[in-house]
């Protein structure tokens, strides 16, 4: 079996954009990743799709990935069309390297893509509407907050979960204020202005205790990947091959009290990748919510329980701290186009150990991970995947 390597990386700027369409982000951020990669259009022997919104926001359905790439000279491959919620583009990823390592293909492509900003809001969050069990008795308290359901999901977590963890509504706001500077950093980010903590804790109750600096907004964009053999990748000469050492997915059961989708897929990525979460020095992290990022931290065995909060105050999670977390900006400032996120985790993971992140850079980085859900089910994320990326 081959090692998968990613070859090349692009990404489009996250934000707002009425006036541009799937197709106008999609050229854009394939373009970007060919040129990255020094690979034409000819040389893709077959394309991952992934989106998780446009059938609700703009109506188009079952072609996506024809749709939205027939102008990028890639017209005719093999096209897979992928949708699982907002782990969409990740899922892309993990079939897109089970090709490559199993031999079927040498250079294949990656492209997560979303448009979810539409001139009715209403269109907008009814796409996040749908990303649970509609059969499903939900908490009494969710549907009662004045954004996305998703908040109120992640505020009713938010508070269960504040019981026995030892923080404080502070460490939400230190979340912010982390991601806003790595945001301000990075130039493809949704938001770029830095915020304090106080400023984070006096805006707008979107769902207690979830203010909406906390949340995370929509938005749209698109990013893209090449991903080949290490024998094409020495061919391309790659310069600092970035290898995809696991790629674990784990999907909810329903089972009450099943442990969490993000911890299994943690655990199968680990022993997969045979490292540990103290091997780790630079994370993108799944923070639709604030909460949601110091939540992970304990998913992913990088603090213990009840320590989530102390690591945020350490500074260990900030940029060129010990464990760089988001440095990105992560959902909450890069954005979160939800079919393009998890492979925009893979995009700034690949600057990251290239050494290509400017101010952003975790110095010395050589081990990376990416943790990325979506959906809900019974109390936990629908689907989970954790991916680790070495130099």
């Amino acid at each position: 079996m081959s090692e998968a390597v990613i070859a090349g990386v692009g990404m489009t700027q996250f934000g707002k954009f009425l006036d541009r369409n799937l197709k106008s982000l999609c050229e854009e951020a394939v373009r970007d990743a060919l040129v990255d990669a020094n690979v034409q259009p000819s040389q893709i022997e077959c394309v991952f799709f992934a989106n998780a919104a446009a059938g609700v926001v703009t109506g188009q359905e079952m072609i996506r990935a024809q749709s939205s790439l027939r102008n990028t000279g890639l017209a005719g491959k093999p096209m897979f069309n992928i949708e699982n919620a907002c782990a969409s583009s990740s899922s892309a990823l993990n079939l897109a390297r089970a090709t490559v390592v199993s031999g079927q293909y040498e250079c294949v492509l990656v492209v997560g893509a979303e448009k979810l900003t539409h001139e009715d809001k209403r269109v907008s969050f009814g796409a996040f509407a749908a990303a649970v069990d509609l059969e499903e008795t939900l908490d009494a308290t969710i549907g009662t907050g004045t954004g996305s359901v998703f908040m109120d999901i992640y505020a009713n977590k938010t508070r269960k979960w504040m019981k026995n963890a030892g923080v404080e509504i502070e460490d939400f706001a230190r979340v912010c204020v982390k991601s806003r500077l790595a945001g301000s950093l990075n130039s493809k980010a949704q938001f770029r202005r830095t915020t304090t903590i106080e400023e984070v804790l006096n805006s707008r109750m979107v769902s207690d205790p979830l203010t909406l600096f906390m949340c995370s907004s929509i938005g749209d964009g698109a990013s893209a990947i090449v991903i080949c053999s290490a024998e094409f990748a020495r061919k391309l000469g790659v310069k600092v091959p970035v290898y995809i050492k696991a790629c674990s997915v784990v999907s909810a059961t329903g089972v009450p009290g099943a442990e969490l989708v993000a911890v299994s897929a943690a655990r199968l990525a680990y022993e997969e990748a045979g490292v540990g979460p103290e091997d780790i020095h630079v994370a993108e992290l799944h923070d639709a919510s604030a909460p949601a990022e110091l939540i992970h931290y304990e998913n992913l065995g990088l603090c213990q329980p009840g320590e989530a909060g102390a690591l945020i105050r350490s500074g260990a999670t900030s940029i060129g701290g010990r464990i760089s977390v988001n440095p990105s900006g992560g959902l909450l400032s890069r954005g979160h186009p939800v079919g393009a996120t998890g492979s925009a985790q893979i995009v700034e993971l690949t600057e990251q150990l290239r050494g290509q992140a400017g101010s952003r850079q975790r110095p010395g980085a050589k081990v990376a991970l990416a943790e990325n859900n979506g959906g809900q089910m019974s109390g936990d994320s629908a689907v989970a995947l954790v991916t680790i990326l070495t130099t």
